[in-house]
């Protein structure tokens, strides 16, 4: 009866980090050059894979999308820490926060599968050399990229709709700086036993489907590897899977910590977690493949060098 009665919030504050004023200057000095470089490493990387044909192979192509994904899913959460700390009004508007989580748990799960692709590629490529140019086809690639998209769109869909059947009556306070689902259950004064079974499905779902795919993807890989008796040869293989299982360290190392940790643990461990997950990993994979990966490398030479020929 008291939730018939309450007035829904229109609006949910978001507590950020501190109200120190130096330490909201770092802060916000930090985001702003991580998200610059966010930008700039992964438009980079779209620009390059599109316009260097060595790099138009299945590999790269994933690769260009996983830049895409993770530029989008880093610009729907970043300019709006930005204004948090410039501004006095520190909250985000109802309609505001369900788009953040659609279109956040979105380019989240598209980006499990597209790294479950990749895995899948590395696999192919590896394990069954000859009939990789048959198997990894434009077409099968476009729809291995779709696939992932979907899937994503399926989660963004669900957790919108997880969202949209709770109420929020006693408070409006995010002790986060972006609206994560997970939180907004918490927040939540209705029940939230359907908004619990969504996420849990999805996120299980999801998240082991893409998982399995990459385990036993590695567990081939790693097979088949070990079944090469030329050290160089072990070493050149391998050395094509180092880039993709950083990456995949890194965002299923914090997105695990992130939502799998107990509740107990404190506001500020949440934060630093959620912090690593949603704005530094969107800037570490370009570099990533980048630093590690002597095609992109040889690829930006050579780019540069054509760029410069022009120029001069």
């Amino acid at each position: 009866m008291a939730e018939n009665n309450c007035t829904q919030a229109t609006e949910f504050s978001l507590t950020g980090f501190s109200e120190n004023l130096v330490t909201q200057v770092t802060l916000f000095l930090m985001f702003l050059l991580t998200y610059l470089a966010t930008i700039l490493g992964n438009l980079g990387m779209i620009v390059l894979i599109t316009a260097s044909p060595q790099l138009h192979s299945p590999m790269y192509y994933f690769l260009g999308n996983l830049a895409f994904v993770d530029l989008c899913s880093s610009t729907v959460i970043t300019p709006k820490v930005l204004v948090y700390f410039v501004s006095e009004k520190k909250g985000i508007a109802y309609a505001g926060c369900v788009a953040q989580v659609f279109i956040f748990d979105l380019f989240g799960i598209t980006e499990c599968f597209l790294l479950a692709t990749m895995a899948y590629d590395r696999y192919v490529a590896i394990c069954h050399p000859l009939v990789y140019p048959l198997v990894m086809s434009p077409k099968c690639c476009f729809q291995l990229v779709t696939g992932s998209y979907l899937m994503g769109l399926t989660n963004g869909i669900g957790q919108t709709i997880s969202m949209s059947d709770l109420s929020f009556c006693s408070s409006s306070v995010i002790n986060l700086f972006f609206c994560d689902i997970s939180s907004l259950i918490s927040l939540s004064t209705s029940n939230t036993t359907l908004s619990h079974n969504i996420l849990r499905t999805l996120a299980l779902f999801f998240g082991m489907s893409s998982g399995l795919v990459i385990l036993v993807s590695y567990m081939a890989i790693i097979s088949a590897i070990l079944s090469i008796r030329s050290a160089n040869g072990k070493r050149k293989a391998f050395s094509t899977c180092t880039s993709h299982l950083t990456t995949v360290s890194i965002f299923y190392g914090t997105s695990l910590f992130m939502y799998l940790k107990p509740s107990s643990d404190s506001s500020k461990e949440d934060k630093w977690a959620a912090l690593f997950y949603t704005v530094v990993t969107p800037m570490l994979n370009p570099l990533i493949y980048s630093l590690r990966n002597k095609d992109v490398k040889e690829a930006l030479r050579r780019l540069t060098k054509i760029k410069l020929s022009r120029m001069l």
